[in-house]
C-alpha cells in the first residue's frame, strides 16, 4: 500500500512538472500562429498598363494560399491613384503586403502609410521621399527611354503614352512579341502630372521594404532602382537581364520576393 501511494505521488509530481513545462512553453514562446505569414497581398500597376499584367504573379500567389487583390488606378493624378489604392486597402481583413511596379512604387510609397500595410515590395519601381517626385529623380539618373526622342508621346490635354513602335523593345523586351505588341495597343493613357507630383508621405521610412532591380530595365535606370532601395534599406533582389516587364516575364522570382516579405514583415 505504501508503495502504491509513493508511485501515485511520483505520477502526480511528474504530471505537475510536465504540466508546468507545457504552460511555460506556451507562455514563453510565440505560438505558431504568431509566426504565420501575412496572407493579404495588394498589387499596384504602373503607368500605361493595367492590373491584368499581374496575372502570372497572381496565379502563383493564390496557388500558394494568399489572398490577392489588384488595384486598377485611373492614372489621372497621383492623388486619385493613391485614393484608389487606399480604397482597396480598406477592404483587407488584416496585415497586408503592398506591392508596386514602376510608377506604382510612388503610389505605394504614399498609400503605404495605411494602417493595414505591414510591408512594401518595389518591383522595378520608383520610391521617392517626401517632397520628391520621380520625374526629377529620373533626370538625375536617366534611363535608356529618357535618352530617346519622341518615345513618350503626349496628347493635347496632357496625357502620355509610350510610342507603340518602341513599346516592345523598351518596356517588354523579354516578353513574346505578340504579347508586347498587344500591350502597346492597350495602354492606359497616363496624366503627365503623375510623374512630377511631389510625395506627401513615404511609407518606406517607417515600414520594412523589399526591392527588385530589373537588370535590363530601359524605362527606369537599374542604377536608380538600386539607389532607391539602398536608401530605403530594402532587402534587394537583382534579376539580371530582366526588362521593365519583369513582373510578367519572371513571375516566379517576383512572387518569391513577395512571399518572403509576407513571411518576414512584422505584423
Amino acid at each position: 500500500m505504501k508503495r502504491i501511494l509513493q508511485a501515485a505521488s511520483v505520477l502526480a509530481l511528474s504530471a505537475g512538472v510536465f504540466g508546468s513545462a507545457n504552460v511555460m512553453a506556451q507562455d514563453g514562446a510565440p505560438s505558431a500562429e504568431a509566426h504565420a505569414p501575412i496572407r493579404n497581398i495588394v498589387l499596384v500597376h504602373g503607368a500605361w498598363v493595367d492590373g491584368s499584367g499581374w496575372k502570372p504573379v497572381y496565379d502563383i500567389l493564390t496557388r500558394d494560399g494568399y489572398h490577392v487583390t489588384m488595384v486598377q488606378e485611373p492614372l489621372t493624378s497621383l492623388d486619385a491613384d493613391v485614393a484608389a489604392t487606399k480604397r482597396v486597402l480598406d477592404l483587407q481583413n488584416g496585415p497586408t503586403i503592398l506591392v508596386g511596379h514602376s510608377y506604382g512604387g510612388s503610389v505605394i510609397t504614399e498609400a503605404g502609410v495605411h494602417p493595414n500595410v505591414a510591408g512594401l515590395v518595389y518591383v522595378a519601381a520608383h520610391a521617392p521621399n517626401v517632397g520628391e517626385d520621380e520625374g526629377a529623380l529620373g533626370k538625375k539618373t536617366p534611363s535608356f527611354l529618357a535618352k530617346q526622342t519622341d518615345a513618350v508621346e503626349k496628347t493635347t490635354d496632357g496625357y502620355t503614352y509610350l510610342n507603340p513602335a518602341v513599346f516592345p523593345k523598351d518596356f517588354a523586351a523579354d516578353l513574346p512579341l505578340r504579347q508586347a505588341t498587344f500591350e502597346s495597343r492597350s495602354q492606359i493613357l497616363t496624366a503627365a502630372q503623375v510623374f512630377t507630383t511631389p510625395l506627401s508621405a513615404a511609407a518606406w521610412t517607417t515600414k520594412p521594404s523589399w526591392g527588385i532591380v530589373a537588370g535590363g530595365d530601359k524605362i527606369i535606370n537599374p542604377d536608380l532602382e538600386r539607389w532607391y532601395y539602398e536608401r530605403a534599406h530594402s532587402h534587394v533582389t537583382v534579376i539580371p537581364g530582366a526588362s521593365h516587364s519583369v513582373y510578367e516575364s519572371k513571375p516566379q522570382q517576383v512572387a518569391a520576393v513577395i512571399e518572403d516579405a509576407a513571411k518576414h514583415a512584422v505584423q
